[in-house]
């Protein structure tokens, strides 16, 4: 029984850590959300520009206000099927950490929505799936009215090496 009670509590509790405001917005017809703190700002798309031997879905570098900043189609991050841009695509420029240092990066996205005062109770912990499957970027799932918003950890879904040239070089 103690052991019972002991896991009730523990998701609780780690739902509360991750209660806040997110910004939610778009890919597809799935609805996600990340941390209003991670957000530097909201621009219109504007043309990238492309960097060679990049992966697929590292759409390029913008210039913005004089500062180089990469640009991660997030579409393309997740597996799903790119699409043309059009009047509602954005660009979240958001500030990750890694390594001890906060970068810049900018993620487009297909359209911003609104953003959600998300109280703890209201954030479950990401479904488990087998060892193939990586939830690990996901901070939780936020429940809506009757709507789910899958909330991203954004530090971990554009950690790796792909970004790594970028930021050692100071871009």
């Amino acid at each position: 029984m103690a052991a019972t009670a002991s896991k009730a509590q523990s998701p609780s509790a780690t739902a509360q850590h991750k209660e806040g405001k997110y910004l939610t917005f778009a890919l597809a017809h799935e609805e996600y959300g990340l941390e209003i703190l991670k957000v530097r700002e909201i621009i219109g798309y504007i043309d990238v520009t492309a960097v060679p031997q990049t992966p697929h879905y590292v759409k390029g570098v913008i210039n913005l206000r004089g500062q180089v900043i990469p640009v991660v189609d997030l579409r393309a991050k997740f597996g799903m099927e790119t699409t043309d841009v059009t009047e509602e695509t954005c660009i979240i420029v958001v500030e990750i950490a890694h390594a001890d240092r906060k970068f810049s990066t900018g993620i487009v996205v297909d359209r911003v929505q609104e953003v959600l005062d998300i109280p703890g109770q209201s954030i479950e912990e990401a479904p488990q799936f087998d060892s193939s499957v990586d939830t690990s970027f996901i901070l939780g799932m936020g429940k809506v009215g009757d709507a789910v918003k899958i909330l991203l950890d954004i530090d971990k879904v554009l950690a790796g090496e792909s970004l790594d040239g970028f930021r050692s070089e100071g871009l």
